[in-house]
């Protein structure tokens, strides 16, 4: 059954680039991106993980750990990351899973056999300080992902978790914010004693809460 939002993101022992981790304790109190790769030395992968270096001082901020996997054995996972640092610019500078058994790959249904029955497909999975699923995405192999897409979300992610706020369409960090229906008028008042723009009595804007 695959894995669905909410769910406890299952607990794997693996060898990386970084040496052996136990899934769990490696992410700690941190939120955490587990993103995967068809194989190594793949053209749109190679640019993938390239930028997801350059953004480590991003994701760091953010108190977000990264991780990659790819099917590859561990041996060639250090050929691919010269090939990184010599075509992106940026060294890769977080650990990459080498699971040529399957098991962690499996484990998060990363094989489709519809798409290709032999590699892992391109999924992302947002985990959360609680070790819950937040965020799942999967692309097809000729799509570079979006990543500056995956930080937004994240953003929105911890925003949404610390206040009874949502953020509407296309939204970035510092615009406006939308009040849950959940929370009253009478408590927004209390939350936001600045008020906000009531749209209609199911969608009050307000500014982004602080802190």
């Amino acid at each position: 059954m695959a894995l669905q939002l909410g769910d406890i993101a299952p607990d794997f022992e693996a060898e990386t680039t970084e040496g052996p981790i136990h899934f769990h304790q490696w992410l700690g109190d941190s939120w955490g991106i587990l993103f995967s790769h068809p194989k190594n030395f793949t053209p749109i992968c190679t640019t993938e993980l390239g930028y997801t270096a350059k953004l480590k001082p991003e994701f760091d901020k953010r108190n977000v750990k990264v991780i990659g996997l790819s099917v590859d054995e561990l041996a060639n996972h250090g050929k691919w990351a010269e090939d990184i640092k010599e075509t992106q610019g940026h060294a890769v500078n977080f650990p990459v899973i080498a699971d040529p058994q399957r098991k962690v790959a499996d484990l998060y249904g990363m094989i489709h056999p519809n798409a290709n029955d032999t590699l892992t497909v391109r999924s992302v999975f947002v985990i959360g300080p609680d070790k819950k699923i937040k965020l799942t995405l999967t692309y097809p192999a000729s799509t570079g992902r979006n990543f500056d897409e995956i930080l937004r979300v994240i953003d929105s992610l911890q925003l949404t978790a610390k206040h009874q706020v949502a953020t509407p369409v296309n939204w970035k960090n510092g615009e406006d914010v939308v009040i849950v229906p959940a929370v009253s008028d009478e408590d927004a008042k209390k939350k936001y004693p600045a008020g906000w723009k009531t749209l209609k009595p199911y969608l009050r804007v307000v500014a982004q809460p602080q802190g």
